[in-house]
């Protein structure tokens, strides 16, 4: 079957509800370091409160893809994992900020919010992986970078929107402070109208994209659907044993990029607080301003990642700007410890938006092109754990880390800087095109 191209329109269709489940992943990314530390966690234990979403990640996304291969009914083949995971972290996101609002004591608090936080991470993971696979699904070669750079620039409009809510809200009247152990209405009301819209994106994307019914899939994607029900399901160890090298050397490059991002969304707010407001006290008026910059400060990376995500296409070697766009990144990470200004951190933050621009749309594009459709989905949700376990283990090391660089969070961005240096010095092992 011939691969026609899409239009603009069809590409951004299928992306669109991505905008939606980004706004929940940036709500918790930039405010869960701020939420445990409100409610009572010790710095030095800060990271191990970002174990669990990876830890959930690593988990589901790869059952998602696999089950979702040999899904077929009236939603789809991914839209129904969409639709479900989405409507449970509706829910989630209702019920994580108020969780010092409940007569718990601080323990209890604790272990509520970080029920809350599992669930909220396993429906975005449950909800996020199914717009890769769309792309992967119904998107030719030729046009994947393309489709995976919408994919970015939604996912970083998405990120932006979620990111300025906090601050907004304050700067509407409502309180940004709240007594000791509970949560401020800035980041309940973000949380609240965050998953209002994503379940309007993802009923868009329900109602908008009509997937390939399987016998249009197999032709799209030449398989024998003949010899496909005679084989055995393979598992996950065997996908990995026939993975091809693409998998394993991006995998080597996102290793050292989402550690180096983990530590930007860990130790933003003690960091800037720290050395910006002058304050480690996470009760003070000036640690939860910090709390609101630090969505800014994310918001200006968004923005910068958008912008990049244009430029990104327009290069001719896609290794050459995966290189430089991680190199840049390094430099505005490192520019971080220099910088004590709120403002001219906006420099380093919009500089840090090219290496996340490259991390969403450049990994994915070229895997997908070096995979056969038939197990499209398991192998992008395999894949996953290229993102999640390197957070994982950059989360258990944190506090170690934080502790031999002298116990300022700020000079994790120099960890965070050396990370993606690393991760650019490994693009050279890719090897692009490598159809398997």
């Amino acid at each position: 079957m011939q691969k026609s191209e899409l239009s603009f329109w069809q590409l951004w269709n299928i992306s669109f509800g991505f905008f939606g489940v980004q706004i929940a992943y940036s709500l918790q990314s930039a405010n869960i370091s701020r939420i445990f530390a409100t409610l009572g966690a010790d710095p030095h234990n800060l990271s191990f409160f970002w174990i669990l979403p990876p830890l959930m990640g690593i988990i589901v996304q790869p059952l998602v893809g696999k089950y979702s291969d040999r899904t077929w009914c009236k939603l789809g083949r991914r839209i129904p994992y969409l639709f479900l995971g989405s409507l449970i972290a509706i829910m989630v996101m209702c019920l994580l900020p108020n969780a010092g609002s409940l007569g718990l004591s601080i323990g209890g608090a604790m272990v509520f919010g970080l029920i809350a936080l599992m669930l909220l991470d396993t429906s975005i993971n449950m909800a996020m992986q199914p717009f890769k696979m769309l792309v992967g699904d119904m998107v030719n070669e030729e046009q994947k970078t393309k489709a995976y750079s919408i994919q970015s620039f939604l996912c970083n409009a998405g990120s932006l929107v979620g990111y300025v809510f906090p601050f907004v809200f304050a700067w509407i009247g409502l309180a940004n402070t709240a007594p000791e152990g509970q949560i401020p209405d800035t980041v309940k009301y973000s949380f609240y109208i965050g998953a209002l819209i994503l379940i309007l994106c993802v009923l868009f994307t329900t109602f908008k994209v009509k997937e390939m019914p399987p016998k249009e899939y197999a032709e799209f994607h030449g398989i024998d659907l003949e010899k496909q029900k005679k084989e055995k399901n393979p598992g996950f160890i065997a996908l990995l044993k026939t993975a091809p090298s693409t998998f394993w050397t991006v995998g080597l490059v996102q290793f050292f990029c989402w550690a180096a991002f983990l530590y930007m969304w860990t130790y933003t707010n003690g960091a800037i607080a720290d050395t910006v407001w002058g304050t480690t006290d996470v009760a003070s008026a000036g640690y939860q301003a910090a709390g609101n910059w630090v969505g800014i400060l994310f918001a200006v990376q968004a923005v910068g990642s958008l912008l990049w995500a244009l430029v990104i296409p327009k290069f001719k070697s896609i290794k050459c700007a995966y290189t430089l766009s991680l190199l840049i990144g390094a430099v505005g990470f490192a520019s971080v410890f220099f910088v004590h200004n709120q403002y001219l951190l906006f420099v380093s933050f919009a500089l840090i938006g090219t290496a996340w621009a490259a991390m969403l749309a450049i990994p994915f594009s070229i895997l997908t092109n070096s995979l056969r459709g038939d197990h499209i989905g398991t192998y992008l949700g395999l894949f996953n754990g290229t993102i999640c376990l390197p957070q994982i283990i950059a989360a258990a090391c944190g506090g170690l880390l934080l502790k031999l660089s002298g116990g300022a969070q700020v000079n994790m961005f120099i960890v965070a800087g050396i990370l993606l240096i690393l991760g650019a010095i490994s693009v050279n092992f890719i090897k692009v095109n490598n159809k398997q």
